[in-house]
C-alpha cells in the first residue's frame, strides 16, 4: 500500500514546530530544484534537523510532498461556508467558489508547484499520485458532495454528479490558468480571473442548471425529447 494516501489534516503529535520547520524547508528546497533533485539528506541538512527526526514525521520524499500539498493546498483555504446548506442562489455560491479556487491556482507559488509536478511526475509516479489524492481528488470530493446535495434540492439537473463537478474545475483551469502555468504574458489581471469565472459558472449552468436554480440572464436548457 503507498505510504502517500494523506487527504486530510496531519496527527494531532506531528503538528509541531520541528514539523512545519521541515516543510517549510522542502517546499522551499523543491520549488527552487523541483522534485528529483532534492533529497531527503538535503531536507534534513536544511531543516536543521537529524535524518531520523525527519523519518519520524515523513517516511518517504513522496510522503512529505503529499503533506506539503495536503496543508497548504486549494483544500486548506476553502472553508465550510463556501459550501452552503441552504443555498437560494446557486449562480453566486459557484461564483463564491469558483473565485477562491481561481485565487489560490494563480497564486505563483501554487503555480511553481503545479509546474513541478507537471514536469517530474513522469519520472516520479509517485509525485503525481501525491498531488492527485491530495489535491484534486480532495476538492473533488467535498463540491461533489455538495453539488450532489443541490441537486437533491432541485438546482442541479439528473447527471452524473462526478462530471459535473470535473467540468466545473475544468472550467475554472481554462484560459488564464493555462497561460498563467505556461507563463505566458501578459500576466492575468483580477479582471481576467473574475471574468473567467464569470463565463466558467454560466456555462455550467447552462449545462447542469434548472430552472430553480436560475439567476439574471440564465436560462435552463430544454429536456425536451
Amino acid at each position: 500500500m503507498s505510504d502517500i494516501v494523506l487527504a486530510g489534516p496531519a496527527p494531532t503529535q506531528e503538528a509541531s514546530p520541528k514539523r512545519q520547520q521541515v516543510m517549510d524547508a522542502a517546499t522551499e528546497l523543491f520549488l527552487a530544484q523541483g522534485y528529483g533533485a532534492v533529497s531527503m539528506d538535503a531536507v534534513a541538512r536544511a531543516a536543521n534537523v537529524s535524518k531520523a527526526t525527519l523519518y519520524v514525521y515523513f517516511a518517504s520524499k513522496s510522503a512529505l510532498f503529499a503533506r506539503i500539498v495536503c496543508d497548504r493546498g486549494l483544500n486548506a483555504k476553502l472553508d465550510e461556508s463556501l459550501y452552503p446548506d441552504h443555498v437560494t442562489d446557486l449562480r453566486t455560491a459557484l461564483e463564491r467558489l469558483g473565485l477562491r479556487v481561481m485565487e489560490f491556482m494563480m497564486q505563483e507559488r501554487t503555480l511553481a508547484l503545479y509546474r513541478i509536478i507537471i514536469a517530474e511526475s513522469a519520472r516520479f509516479p509517485d509525485l503525481g499520485l501525491a498531488f492527485y489524492e491530495n489535491g484534486p481528488a480532495v476538492f473533488l470530493a467535498r463540491a461533489g458532495s455538495w453539488f450532489a446535495a443541490q441537486q437533491a434540492q432541485g438546482l442541479i439537473r439528473a447527471a452524473d454528479i462526478s462530471v459535473a463537478t470535473q467540468q466545473f474545475m475544468a472550467l475554472l483551469r481554462s484560459g488564464v490558468f493555462l497561460r498563467a502555468s505556461l507563463a505566458v504574458p501578459p500576466a492575468p489581471t483580477e479582471a481576467d480571473i473574475a471574468a473567467t469565472v464569470t463565463a466558467a459558472v454560466e456555462t455550467w449552468l447552462r449545462a447542469f442548471g434548472t430552472d430553480a436554480a436560475a439567476g439574471r440572464s440564465f436560462q435552463a436548457p430544454c429536456d425536451c425529447a
